[in-house]
């Protein structure tokens, strides 16, 4: 059986048998249902783990079992509910309201990718819910899960095709 993830509203991680530091959205949690494009909320559920990105001038590609890609600077996710490429990976430039994934911070340095809202894509339902590298002072998120970079790492060394991120409140 994979290993699963549970995020917790509170601001905690499991992980095997403690528990780890992590962000979540901004303004709370809310029910996948009612989860908005831009609401700064992260979605409850069990969301798969797609695949990892990772950005190869800044951090090495992370021991996983699971799917990794190299980011480049043209790597974007398309946040326009009105494009059909809603909620998916793009490559820039994009014409409309997209995401960069190359960003000059270090929160995206590593990207879990979550199935959240991908099968199917409803439009404006939420975008990029991704897992990531927390901030220093671990703030909230515009909806993700963020870890410490030794945390997200012990994270993707134990996972495998199958697990899931749990978020809880």
């Amino acid at each position: 059986m994979p290993k699963n993830f549970i995020a917790y509203s509170d601001g905690r991680l499991g992980l095997n048998l403690h528990s780890v530091r992590a962000a979540l959205g901004k303004g709370g949690v809310i029910d996948a249902a009612a989860k908005r494009e831009g609401d700064g909320k992260s979605p409850l559920g069990a969301w798969p783990i797609r695949y990892v990105f990772y950005r190869p001038d800044r951090v090495a590609k992370p021991e996983t079992q699971l799917p990794v890609v190299a980011l480049s600077p043209d790597d974007g996710w398309c946040d326009d509910p009105a494009d059909p490429a809603y909620n998916t990976h793009v490559k820039l430039p994009w014409p409309t309201s997209h995401e960069k994934l190359w960003r000059d911070d270090h929160v995206y340095d590593l990207i879990v990718v979550l199935g959240h809202n991908d099968d199917p894509v409803v439009p404006g339902m939420g975008s990029a819910i991704f897992m990531h590298l927390a901030r220093e002072d671990y703030s909230g998120t515009e909806g993700c899960v963020a870890l410490g970079i030794d945390d997200l790492l012990d994270v993707l060394s134990e996972a495998e095709p199958g697990s899931q991120v749990e978020i809880r409140d």
